[in-house]
C-alpha cells in the first residue's frame, strides 16, 4: 500500500493480492456520488464498485443494460473523488460492448482516463478471453464478472444461479483458467454455488469477489440500497441487512411535511435578518404601514 500523503494509504492490486494471499477478507460495496464514497472509505471499506445497477437502483430503469454511458462515466468520477485512496472499479456499461473488441478497448480507455478508476468490471465468458487480453494490453486492469451475467439476460426466468452441479462447476472452473490465463487481475462471481466458488477461489491466483455466492471468496460485495434497506421490500434472501433507512428516511420526511403544514419551520431563529434599523428604513421609504 502506498501512503497519499493525508494519512490513508492507497488500495492497489498489489494490497488485494497480498489480502489473498494472507487469507484476510475484504470489503466491497457499490458506490453512486461522492459524499456516501467518502463514508464508505472512512469506515474502511476496500472496493468501491461504481455498479451498472445504478441504472437500477439510482434512476429507476428496468434493467442493468439500459443504464447510460455518460451517465456511468459521470458518477465514477464522482465516486473516485469522493474516495481517492479506495480501489475505484468501475463497471463497463452493456452498450459499450456492442460494438466489437476494438470500440470496447476504446470505451475502457475514456472510462480509465476520465474518471481515475483503478479497475474495469467486465461481463464475459471464455469466448471473450481476447478482449481481456485487449483491454489488459491497453494498461487497464480487468475485474473478469464470471457467473450469472445480468447484462446478458432478457427476462427474470434468466436469473439463475450457476455452478449447481459437477459439469456447470467444472465449466465455470475452466473458464476461470482461460480468463485468468488471458490476463484479467482479478474475478467477480455472481450467483454461483458456495462450494463451487471455493473451488475456484483456492485454484486461482487472482483476488475473488463474490456476490451472492457465499463466504468462501477472497472479498464480497453487496448492493449498497439492499444492505441498507433502501430498496423497498425484503432484502435478497442472500443479503444481510445492517439498517432499514427506508423507515427512517420516511419518518423525517413526514416529519418534515408535518412541520411545513404547522407553521413550525422555519422560525425567525432559521431566518436570515435584515441589518438592524433596515426593515423600518425600507417601510419608511416605501410608503408602508405597519
Amino acid at each position: 500500500m502506498s501512503d497519499s500523503g493525508d494519512g490513508t494509504e492507497r488500495i492497489t492490486l498489489a494490497t488485494l493480492q497480498a489480502c489473498k494471499e494472507t487469507g484476510r477478507k475484504f470489503s466491497v460495496l457499490t458506490c453512486y456520488d461522492a459524499p456516501t464514497a467518502r463514508l464508505m472509505a472512512s469506515a474502511g471499506v476496500e472496493i468501491l464498485l461504481v455498479g451498472d445497477t445504478a441504472g437500477e437502483v439510482v434512476l429507476g430503469l428496468p434493467r442493468t443494460r439500459e443504464v447510460p454511458i455518460e451517465f456511468m462515466v459521470h458518477i465514477t468520477a464522482a465516486v473516485r473523488r469522493g474516495a481517492p485512496n479506495a480501489f475505484v472499479m468501475a463497471d463497463l456499461p452493456y452498450q459499450c460492448t456492442v460494438d466489437g473488441p476494438a470500440k470496447t478497448v476504446e470505451w475502457c480507455r475514456r472510462f480509465r482516463d476520465e474518471t481515475g478508476c483503478d479497475g474495469i468490471k467486465i461481463e464475459v465468458t471464455a469466448a471473450q478471453a481476447a478482449l481481456v487480453s485487449a483491454v489488459r494490453d491497453a494498461g487497464i486492469a480487468v475485474v473478469a464478472h464470471l457467473g450469472l451475467l445480468p447484462q446478458s439476460i432478457e427476462s427474470p426466468s434468466g436469473y439463475r444461479a450457476q455452478g449447481r452441479d459437477a459439469a456447470g462447476a467444472q465449466r465455470l472452473l475452466t473458464e476461470t483458467h482461460q480468463i485468468e490465463e488471458a490476463g484479467a487481475s482479478m474475478l467477480l462471481l455472481e450467483a454461483v454455488a458456495s462450494e463451487t466458488a471455493g473451488e475456484i477461489t483456492a485454484r486461482t491466483k487472482l483476488p475473488v469477489i463474490g456476490c451472492v455466492s457465499g463466504p468462501r471468496c477472497d472479498g464480497t460485495v453487496v448492493v449498497l440500497h439492499d444492505m441498507l434497506g433502501l430498496g423497498g421490500g425484503h432484502p435478497p434472501r442472500a443479503v444481510k441487512r445492517y439498517e432499514n433507512l427506508s423507515e427512517l428516511m420516511t419518518r423525517a420526511f413526514r416529519a418534515y411535511v408535518e412541520d411545513i403544514h404547522a407553521g413550525r419551520f422555519p422560525t425567525d431563529e432559521q431566518a436570515i435578518h435584515m441589518h438592524a434599523g433596515e426593515h423600518e428604513k425600507l417601510l419608511r421609504a416605501s410608503g408602508a404601514k405597519r
